[in-house]
């Protein structure tokens, strides 16, 4: 690629400029130094794109840049054939190369006659890629429409567009869009696989079965704590086996509290008499009938989230699967993992997971079928997206975001991030704090040096790169307990010593027994 110098010199004086950047800046020296960087192509570009995005997050510095007649035309085409959309509830702007059409510019509404229509018109006109902003979940049936006619579809974060100088318009935006994916500005964000995509649907539609069903569940203690009714002080979780007999009878019109303590499971930890005494309260007909109505309404959302288990069940056997389970058979599952997680489907979710990824994520601590399946259907089976772990724990935000200024680091800090995969490695770090493994003694250590928050934050990125060598290299979890860890950390720690020690001119000398 090759650059106007003195255009780029001209930028550079008005970057300055209105900056307010000493005069002396601009003398011979560093005049000299702008002549050296321009004659290295990876510096120009990194030279235009500072001033650009200088331009995009100050709105007088564009005022001025515009005066000058900045013009994107100095860079490489890449995409000469890209279109920019700027999409909205009820209209959709598109913009294509000038020369493409009588009306470069043109707007669709929203309706699926004319979001075809939209890709007809991108076709007539020769496009090869399209560029959008992710906006809610308006670009969804555009994405999956144009995906389909075989475009070449880049979903972009909004936060990385800026408008161009101006007065904002619709029109603007999409101009805006589609130069900035001309000249190849743009970065695609994460998307998995198709199969992948309406596995990720269902999965979310199902997390929001279960956060709606928990709201009942408050309502359900609510209406036994206005009847004095003081079942959670007995049992740890109302809606498991004790504790629904329980609410059912009360429902069904049982009030003796030594009847009603009779649905006692065995493996209870409180006894018959104890729970007789906390099921002794007042039975207000007003109380009763709230109690009924949100036991209806849980029993109505857990039927919902079976339904949904279902259609998952069929999503996941219409998928091939990449290893034969005859022939590799599933290693038997942990003594410390037969617990089946409260919110599991009732279908084998690990057996699925398991011929879906070629390794058994639930090998790894912390994780159990429910958080794997959160994590594969929102990152997907192809790691190739990501060079290395270390993009990939960036992209979940679990690794730490430098600010740099002068070569020196001004802050440090994690971004934030609504990404359910982040979460279930939160989680999954969160339940490793105590268990007698390495994970756990990473966890414990970081804890008592940074604190429960980075300790969680540092154990999740562990994981996270588990997980990403697995699924990459199809490589088994080994686990390891805790003494592994303190030995091969102590061996690390004598390592590191001995390094000090060579620098000093000394030796270490064990010392004597």
């Amino acid at each position: 690629m090759v650059l106007d110098m003195d255009f780029v010199k001209s930028l550079v004086r008005t970057v300055m400029r209105e900056l307010k950047v000493p005069a002396t800046w601009d003398g011979p020296e560093v005049q000299q130094a702008l002549q050296a960087a321009l004659s290295q192509p990876e510096l120009q570009r990194t030279l235009l794109a500072e001033v650009i995005q200088a331009a995009q997050s100050d709105k007088r510095l564009r005022k001025a840049l515009a005066e000058e007649a900045v013009q994107l035309d100095i860079l490489q085409r890449l995409n000469p054939n890209a279109a920019g959309l700027d999409i909205g509830a009820a209209e959709i702007w598109a913009s294509v190369p000038e020369g493409r059409a009588p009306q470069p510019v043109r707007m669709f509404p929203t309706f699926t006659v004319d979001l075809k229509a939209l890709a007809d018109w991108l076709q007539a006109c020769g496009i090869q890629t399209v560029a959008m902003e992710s906006t809610g979940v308006y670009w969804i049936p555009v994405y999956e429409i144009l995906e389909e006619r075989g475009f070449q579809v880049f979903l972009v974060n909004a936060r990385h567009l800026k408008n161009v100088p101006g007065k904002k318009t619709d029109i603007l935006d999409c101009q805006w869009i589609q130069q900035l994916h001309t000249f190849g500005l743009l970065r695609a964000s994460f998307r998995p696989a198709q199969d992948m995509c309406a596995v990720r649907a269902y999965v979310r539609h199902r997390d929001t079965l279960i956060r709606y069903r928990s709201v009942h569940v408050l309502h359900m203690q609510k209406a036994l704590t206005q009847m004095n009714v003081q079942l959670t002080l007995v049992l740890s979780d109302i809606t498991g086996e004790t504790g629904m007999r329980i609410t059912r009878a009360i429902v069904a019109g049982e009030r003796d509290p030594h009847k009603l303590a009779q649905f006692r499971d065995v493996r209870c930890a409180k006894s018959e008499v104890e729970i007789a005494k906390a099921l002794t309260g007042n039975y207000r007909p007003e109380h009763v009938f709230e109690l009924q109505q949100s036991l209806a309404l849980y029993d109505f959302y857990t039927q919902q989230i079976k339904a949904c288990d279902a259609e998952l069940e069929v999503k996941y056997t219409a998928i091939k699967p990449v290893v034969d389970i005859v022939a590799y058979p599933l290693p038997k599952t942990p003594k410390s993992k037969r617990r089946k997680p409260k919110n599991a489907p009732e279908y084998d979710l690990r057996t699925y997971l398991y011929q879906l990824t070629g390794v058994d994520l639930t090998a790894v601590d912390g994780l159990d079928s429910v958080l794997a399946q959160e994590i594969v259907s929102h990152i997907g089976l192809d790691m190739s997206a990501w060079p290395d772990d270390k993009h990939f724990t960036s992209w979940l935000r679990l690794a730490p975001h430098n600010d740099i200024s002068g070569g020196k680091v001004l802050r440090s800090r994690t971004g934030k991030t609504t990404n359910p995969a982040t979460l279930a490695f939160r989680l999954a770090a969160q339940s490793v704090s105590r268990a007698d493994t390495a994970l756990g003694a990473f966890f414990r250590r970081m804890r008592a040096k940074h604190g429960a928050a980075k300790a969680i934050v540092a154990t999740a990125n562990k994981i996270a790169r588990i997980v990403y060598h697995m699924l990459k290299d199809k490589r088994p979890y080994v686990a390891h307990g805790a003494d592994y860890y303190e030995q091969k950390y102590q061996e690390q720690a004598l390592k590191k010593l001995k390094r000090q020690a060579a620098k000093l001119g000394m030796k270490l000398v064990p010392a004597s027994a």
